[in-house]
């Protein structure tokens, strides 16, 4: 049981109590919907449940042909409760929602034990309604396990700087390390201010400091590096190519394409690898905005103009304190995590998704829960009561001002919130008094008014289905990840929809070939009929190849094809990029080879290679259609005509035939001798 301190006011453990359970429902009802979501992840995970050498290193398949395009840590926490409870929709997605609550309850915590209940429940409150937090909290991206490590570094580093303790300090940096191996870079976003603030505020001697700093440094190497150790010295022919890089290279991954790339924009291999000045051609224009456009807003950019001006505020209040005041403290902890996270998301050319903005969340509740406690306590001065009217008019309205960006969902609750929190914002700054009952109302009614355009947006999104590489959060509008005609979604958009990129009809696939997807499915919304499910078949007993960003679908009569004799063989099929593979391969519980990796443009396996495993009899088909960039001409990576060349080879050499609308390969059967050669 958690148990406060004697101080704790009586509503405070019910509240919290109230919080989790609340947060739980959000996160985890319905979530069967959604189907396999990320299918690239769960295939993943699927693989990790029939070979412990696939779970140790994140294989995309049982048979180790590549890995994902991610360090592994997210797959192991999903891995673990699917060898327990099977492969399903629910082991895969509720470890997901479950480690969102526990987010929740870690930011909790930290926030309470400097300033008390209140703060700590706002704090969790505006993680567990920010819209983009209910999207990957019921998703399987590495996000929701990434955003709980580095919540919980923050909680052992407020712990630490409360005794300078060695110990808190190197749990607070292993929890970043183990970030790293969630996600790489983004993780060391939080670095600057964990580094800076315990160097600076700790109270103990700048000595002491500094060596408890260094040793903190070794135990982020340590737990960053392990894994990165162990597969860079392990044998390139004994492992998994390394998804992502275009020389087999976990560095190479760990610098470029997940490190520094998504900076600087050059990442070779990706989606937009070299497209454009500084490869920053498919991400959308840079700058201070980009949180609060069209494209990020709606997902974490809520309250951020309110952080900020709290933040600020705040610490020019403080700036003469002492250098151990906590007040200060918190907010440069949690200010430092928020403005060099803005900075890095806002400025970074390289690849970019909306729904990465969920590593904001954190920081923005801390942020506005510190910076609001001192003017409430100062309610009954004039300067505490504009503060608090100007921060809670700031709040209403740019939430109306993201909300009115979709004018017809929600017009009513729009203009409550408008109009709503104007009028409380001019009570609050003339009002001569606000206490007893009088100020708990006002209180509460400020927090409902502010909370309420993310609170919608957040049960919006979890009342609808996600799937695909690309969700987006909410109602939606149009742009990149947005709403209908966006890249993430259905309608034309990149990700799917009719002509889309994806593999919608007309869509582009590698080799030639048309792609076959279903144009509207996206990477939001209901998922194809029977493939959101597991197992499931097409409609009507079709099947359709996927796309670049949404899994394929498989059909009953293609899956048993696919189990047939899958013993006599290393992998049942072979496709065109991860996408495409992973839904044949959670369909048939076979792996299936995926050329090219996620983005079909990494250089595994080689035309050599594939020819060596088809003249062993290691493949049994080829599937083709599919999503990836491996044709050339988009992705720029030293693999880019490595699946085009395999898929001409396949056609020149065996024969075609057509299963449930999809065109297979048996690779058993060549049509002329050489075909091996």
């Amino acid at each position: 049981m958690l148990r406060g301190p004697d101080a704790d006011p009586a509503w405070a453990r019910p509240a919290l109590f109230a919080l989790l359970l609340a947060t739980g429902v959000l996160y985890i009802w319905g979530l069967g919907a959604s189907g396999w979501s990320n299918s690239f992840y769960s295939a993943a995970v699927q693989a990790g449940t029939h070979s412990w050498k696939a779970f140790f290193f994140g294989s995309s398949d049982s048979a180790n042909s590549i890995t994902v395009d991610k360090p592994p840590v997210a797959l192991w926490v999903m891995g673990v409760s699917a060898r327990i409870f099977g492969v399903n929709t629910w082991s895969i997605l509720v470890p997901e929602a479950l480690a969102g609550v526990a987010s929740v309850g870690v930011l909790y915590a930290a926030i309470k034990r400097w300033f008390g209940a209140g703060p700590g429940l706002i704090a969790g409150a505006i993680l567990a309604l920010t819209p983009v937090a209910t999207l990957m909290f019921r998703f399987n991206n590495p996000d929701a396990v990434l955003v709980l490590l580095l919540v919980a570094g923050a909680y052992a580093l407020t712990r630490a700087l409360e005794r300078a303790s060695t110990g808190w300090l190197l749990l607070a940096w292993s929890f970043v390390g183990f970030g790293f191996l969630t996600k790489m870079l983004q993780a060391l976003l939080v670095a600057p201010a964990f580094a800076l603030v315990y160097l600076i505020c700790a109270p103990t001697p700048f000595r002491r400091r500094f060596l408890q700093s260094a040793a903190a440094f070794f135990a982020l190497v340590f737990s960053a590096g392990w894994w990165i150790a162990i597969v860079e010295l392990w044998p390139a022919a004994s492992r998994p190519y390394i998804g992502g890089s275009q020389k087999n290279s976990i560095l190479e991954l760990t610098l470029g394409y997940n490190g520094l790339g998504r900076l600087t924009g050059n990442e070779t291999g990706s989606v937009g690898g070299g497209g454009g000045p500084g490869g920053s051609a498919m991400w959308g224009p840079t700058g201070w905005n980009r949180m609060i456009n069209s494209e990020f807003g709606t997902q974490a950019g809520w309250l951020i103009p309110t952080a900020l001006l709290l933040l600020a505020i705040g610490l020019i209040a403080r700036w003469r304190a002492p250098r151990v005041d906590r007040a200060r403290t918190a907010l440069l902890l949690w200010g430092g995590w928020l403005v060099v996270t803005l900075a890095a998301f806002s400025f970074g050319k390289g690849i970019i998704h909306a729904y990465y903005t969920v590593a904001l969340a954190p920081a923005i509740g801390a942020v506005v829960a510190i910076g609001i406690v001192p003017w409430w306590q100062r309610r009954s001065s004039a300067l505490g009561r504009v503060i608090l009217a100007g921060t809670l008019a700031l709040s209403t309205t740019f939430s109306y001002h993201l909300m009115h960006r979709t004018p017809n969902w929600a017009p009513l609750l729009q203009s409550v919130i408008l109009y709503g929190g104007l009028a409380l914002a001019a009570i609050i700054a003339v009002a001569p008094s606000l206490r007893g009952k009088v100020g708990a109302s006002v209180a509460a009614g400020a927090l409902v008014l502010a909370l309420a355009g993310p609170a919608a947006y957040s049960l919006q999104t979890a009342s609808v289905p996600h799937t695909g590489s690309i969700p987006t959060a909410g109602p939606g509008t149009s742009g990149f990840g947005g709403g209908p005609g966006g890249f993430g979604r259905g309608g034309g958009g990149f990700g799917g929809g009719p002509g889309g990129f994806g593999g919608g009809p007309g869509g582009f696939a590698p080799g030639g070939t048309t792609g076959t997807g279903t144009g509207g499915t996206g990477t939001t919304g209901t998922p194809p009929a029977g493939g959101g499910a597991p197992g499931g078949a097409g409609a009507g007993g079709t099947a359709n190849a996927g796309g670049l960003l949404t899994g394929s679908t498989s059909s009953a009569e293609l899956t048993a094809l696919l189990k047939a004799n899958a013993g006599d063989y290393r992998w049942v099929a072979a496709a065109m990029g991860s996408n495409s593979a992973s839904g044949y391969q959670l369909a048939a519980d076979e792996p299936v080879m995926a050329i090219g990796g996620f983005n079909g443009s990494d250089p595994s396996p080689t035309l050599a290679q594939f020819k060596a495993y088809v003249a062993a009899g290691d493949i049994h088909y080829f599937i083709s259609g599919g999503g990836g960039l491996g044709g050339g001409g988009f992705g720029r990576g030293a693999g880019s005509g490595t699946t085009s060349q395999i898929s001409t080879w396949v056609t020149s050499n065996f024969t075609a035939k057509t299963v449930s609308g999809v065109t297979i390969y048996d690779l058993t059967a060549p049509t002329t001798s050489t075909a091996g050669n």
